[in-house]
């Protein structure tokens, strides 16, 4: 990480209650669905692909405040809630960005071998209280598959809080996906939340890109 120029005394969302924001839109992930049926891949797995590479794409969603101090992370992992197929066991991973892999293919055999791994036991869970996951180069990624919402609310654990949460939900009969995102007004406004979604149905859309 690096230590940016920016301006925390005077920002004017810093001391309100909250600097919290919530955003939700509907993406087109038919390229995505097909191929995922196609290749006989996991579409959870190249949806989180596709929503890691958007976010980390965005550097203002990769900024934190730690000791004071606004920071830049050079890129973010992703914490992700599973769990087993008999809905019995719950545990978080921490999986690294595609960006790291050369290959998108190479990237969705490692984290579906980590998700078994860390379900049977063998690798770790991720386990890091709340306050101080802010401080890590992490943002959350939650799928809710049962449910087609429109916008979610999320937990707020601290009113400054800076880590995004980024939850998607099931895709309806018109290969439509409501991608919804929370985010601190402190370093991120409008401008950026419409480039995060330009860049994922970017990567829903274009698929080379991932690969």
């Amino acid at each position: 990480m690096k230590e940016i120029d920016f301006d925390l005394e005077n920002n004017p969302f810093i001391n309100f209650l909250s600097s919290r924001c919530n955003m939700s839109a509907r993406l087109d992930v038919e390229d995505m669905w097909n191929y995922s049926k196609e290749n006989n891949l996991s579409f959870f797995i190249m949806s989180l692909a596709a929503l890691m590479n958007s976010l980390n794409n965005v550097p203002e969603m990769r900024r934190r405040i730690v000791d004071g101090k606004a920071i830049e992370f050079k890129s973010l992992d992703a914490i992700c809630p599973i769990m087993n197929k008999e809905q019995t066991v719950f545990k978080e991973i921490r999986v690294e960005p595609p960006q790291r892999f050369h290959n998108i293919l190479k990237w969705h055999d490692y984290v579906e071998d980590h998700i078994l791994n860390v379900l049977e036991g063998v690798d770790p869970a991720f386990e890091e209280p709340m306050l101080r996951r802010d401080e890590l180069n992490i943002a959350n990624f939650s799928c809710v598959p049962w449910i087609d919402f429109d916008s979610v609310t999320t937990a707020v654990a601290n009113g400054n809080t800076i880590q995004p949460l980024i939850t998607w939900g099931k895709v309806n009969s018109n290969y439509e996906m409501t991608v919804a995102i929370t985010f601190s007004h402190i370093f991120v406004n409008g401008l950026e939340v419409s480039k995060f979604y330009a860049y994922a149905q970017e990567n829903f859309d274009d698929l080379n890109g991932l690969r």
